[in-house]
């Protein structure tokens, strides 16, 4: 029943509130601007109701049911219609739920970050669900929502771009700051610090519009299966690296992969040969590509150490200068050994006082 028809009953009272298709909306506008006076307002405990006349804000009330009469709500008195001898208000009424409103489902791509622990590049993803309340309708509707009618989407919508951006921003930012490993970050080590800065910086972009994003729920950060495994990988050479030290020790790790590929690579080519031939060669193939690769982190180490400055002496029967040891490493022959002690092990030359070779590691035998 419309406005006219409750004037031309008599009737002086008419009943307003949300309907129930619309309870679930976070702004719900009255469809009709002309209110008749006494009219009663519902307004539920999780809403308020805000009253506008000319674009601008009159008065907002809270959860009760209102008379909307001058003689209990003063701020009417400024929306008496006089052509209708003041039986009728002229206002637009607009309905704010102020509730949390959960299970808002957002995902995208946050794009290429870079792995510290690697220095990779890897295409990383962000997917999860948020939470968001109404602090003040006024600003919600002024600032976003406008005076048209309006449902969720217009306003969820527009707050999942937001998370997403700042999400994109705060993760990247994060990673670089606090060098977290990728496979750290996406194995939700690190899901509480991120969800808090993140949490933190959409403050700033939703506060003016009377928004706030309560909490992140299964919040996930993930990137590419094959990305996963390959930074995998290289953590575990990394870590192999590491071990090695020095530094030459890329170098040395690289032809030590160089020759185990040699050494696999020759253990495939014969296996074509016939299963008794095939499996031996491929025994001696493997073990020939582990040898070389021994020989060559062996052989680089005392070159190494002949580059970091380690102490020479010179051959009596060569010449040549070469690290001290028992036996010359130009011509073979036997070195001068009066009065010096060797490791049994690699031949390295011992101090008096040393129980292990500072070389290999051996134990002195016969100190």
């Amino acid at each position: 029943m419309g406005v006219m028809d409750w004037l031309k009953r008599g009737v002086g009272e008419m009943m307003i509130a949300r309907p129930d298709e619309a309870k679930a909306f976070v702004v719900w506008k009255h469809p009709d601007p002309t209110i008749p006076t006494k009219s009663q307002l519902t307004v539920e405990s999780d809403e308020r109701c805000v009253f506008f006349r000319d674009g601008k804000v009159v008065a907002t009330l809270g959860p009760g049911r209102h008379t909307l009469d001058s003689a209990n709500l003063p701020f009417l008195s400024n929306l008496v219609d006089s052509f209708t001898g003041g039986r009728v208000f002229i206002a637009e009424v607009f309905f704010v739920n102020v509730r949390e409103h959960t299970g808002i489902k957002f995902g995208g791509k946050i794009g290429n970050v870079e792995d510290p622990k690697s220095g990779v590049p890897v295409e990383t993803m962000v997917h999860g669900e948020f939470s968001f309340r109404v602090t003040n309708p006024e600003s919600l509707i002024i600032g976003l929502v406008g005076m048209g009618r309006t449902d969720n989407e217009s306003v969820s919508g527009w707050m999942k771009e937001q998370v997403l951006k700042v999400i994109r921003d705060r993760i990247a930012e994060l990673v670089v700051k606090n060098k977290w490993p990728l496979l750290d970050v996406t194995s939700g080590a690190y899901t509480e610090e991120i969800e808090a800065d993140v949490l933190a910086g959409l403050g700033t972009h939703v506060g003016t519009y009377g928004l706030v994003i309560a909490r992140l729920g299964n919040f996930v950060i993930a990137i590419d299966t094959d990305d996963a495994a390959n930074l995998k990988k290289l953590y575990t050479d990394a870590a192999y690296l590491r071990t090695v030290g020095g530094v030459d020790s890329y170098q040395k790790f690289a032809a030590g992969k160089a020759m185990l590929g040699a050494g696999e690579g020759m253990a495939k080519g014969g296996s074509s040969g016939g299963e008794g031939g095939g499996g031996l060669l491929g025994g001696a193939g493997l073990g020939v590509g582990l040898g070389l690769a021994q020989q060559m982190m062996s052989a680089q180490r005392p070159a190494a150490a002949a580059d970091a400055g380690a102490p020479r002496t010179t051959c009596a029967a060569c010449g040549a200068s070469v690290a001290p040891g028992r036996f010359c490493g130009a011509c073979g022959k036997e070195l001068s050994s009066a009065g010096k002690a060797f490791c049994a092990g690699c031949g390295g030359a011992l101090t008096p006082d040393a129980r292990f070779c500072g070389q290999c590691g051996r134990k002195r035998e016969n100190p």
